[in-house]
């Protein structure tokens, strides 16, 4: 097929090609999702304290902040169906290598690179899936995103058994990452082409960058950039909630909470289940309550949700407030996301750019922080600052009313 018009796709085509994406997001969430609850595998081995561990896990975080500008020009030369399944055959195997060589440095440079490849992988799936999106003539943007969350939780859920049933670490990732890895290979080929329209699309959501790799910020436009100050601030909420989920749960629930190891992976999936559900129905609370009243909800239920897991005497009830916060933070991102794109004063990309660049900074920012308290002041104490981002989100969700940009 050489038109890439609406006219010349038929429904079936676009059905493929929107079950390829969302297969390429499944196998994101789910390739490195594997890892997460044998992080405490990793810090037992490595003998590392929390402070320590905090700083090791940042080497992720780290890598997607290095790779800011380098999505762009490696979308213009390869595409983004061929980048998104190529960087989730690489993204595996840096998982592999990350889990399979008992040395430290390697850990951290296997977590860097496996930062890299998935912030190239995740903007290629989504310039993909807007692709689509806009040859289909209707919103599926979110359906793609919840997909990522089921990745998330079949992964979470791989890894939890392989914990619990003492799989060696070699053999677990290298199982799990090539069946995810010839999943992202196939839907590669139901993909839609890319052309000149999709190209200045994934350019757009890059800012021109300085010999440091930092984003020049336009001039002129001082006023229009604090606006998105709030914005950033009710999407750092929503993604500290991740975080805590991915970084610290296994470690809260097998050290403060003396779960069984069959249970420390499932805070993790706790979280990014009830993520999962709030995606799915958060259009329509959105279309129903607008997004300032979902938000302002959700901060809320941050706030209870992340409150009882710093304050569970039992496993099960840290189990119920990660999935009251994976609920509350399930629009937030999107929500920020939306409203950055359509802030008054920037040009389209601007916003979102800057927005997701605050996020990965507190990304990196965040893990030693907690790690650092928690050698202080106990584990239990340190995740007292997160149900904090709850109330953030209440207060700061008025910047995401409905605006035009000028």
């Amino acid at each position: 097929m050489t038109s890439s018009d609406p006219e010349a796709m038929d429904r079936a085509r676009i059905r493929r090609a929107r079950l390829a994406v969302s297969l390429l997001f499944l196998t994101n969430g789910a390739i490195f999702s594997n890892l997460l609850p044998r992080l405490p595998e990793f810090k037992d081995m490595f003998e590392l304290s929390n402070a320590a561990y905090g700083l090791a896990v940042i080497a992720f975080p780290i890598g997607g902040v290095v790779a800011g500008p380098l999505p762009a020009p490696v979308l213009r030369r390869f595409g983004t169906a061929r980048t998104a399944a190529a960087g989730s055959v690489l993204l595996a195997a840096a998982v592999f290598v990350t889990g399979s060589v008992p040395v430290l440095a390697v850990f951290g440079a296997g977590l860097f690179v496996a930062g890299v490849l998935d912030a190239v992988v995740d903007t290629a799936q989504n310039a993909q899936g807007l692709r689509v999106q806009r040859l289909a003539g209707t919103s599926m943007i979110n359906s793609m995103h919840a997909l990522w969350s089921v990745g998330a939780v079949i992964g979470g859920l791989m890894g939890t058994a392989a914990a619990a049933l003492h799989v060696p670490l070699a053999w677990h990732f290298l199982v799990s990452g090539v069946v995810f890895a010839a999943v992202a290979v196939v839907a590669m080929r139901w993909a839609v082409p890319d052309d000149h329209e999709a190209h200045a699309a994934a350019q757009a959501e890059n800012l021109p960058v300085d010999t440091a790799g930092i984003p020049r910020l336009p001039r002129g436009r001082r006023a229009a950039l604090l606006a998105l100050l709030p914005i950033a601030v009710v999407a750092v909420s929503g993604v500290l909630v991740e975080d805590v989920g991915s970084n610290w749960s296994a470690v809260y629930l097998r050290d403060v909470l003396a779960a069984p190891v069959g249970l420390v992976g499932l805070g993790y999936v706790s979280l990014v289940g009830a993520q999962f559900v709030g995606r799915i129905v958060g259009d329509r609370l959105i279309d129903a309550l607008r997004a300032v009243l979902v938000t302002r909800i959700g901060g809320v239920l941050i706030f209870v949700g992340l409150g009882a897991v710093a304050l569970a005497p039992a496993p099960w009830l840290a189990l119920v407030g990660f999935a009251l916060a994976g609920f509350g933070c399930a629009t937030m991102v999107p929500n920020a996301y939306a409203a950055a794109d359509h802030a008054p004063g920037l040009k389209p990309g601007t916003g979102l750019t800057l927005v997701s660049w605050c996020m990965r900074i507190v990304f990196v920012l965040s893990p030693p922080l907690v790690g650092v308290l928690a050698d202080a002041v106990g584990l239990r104490t340190a995740l007292l600052i997160f149900p904090v981002m709850g109330v953030l989100a209440f207060l700061f969700a008025g910047a995401l009313r409905e605006r035009r940009r000028s």
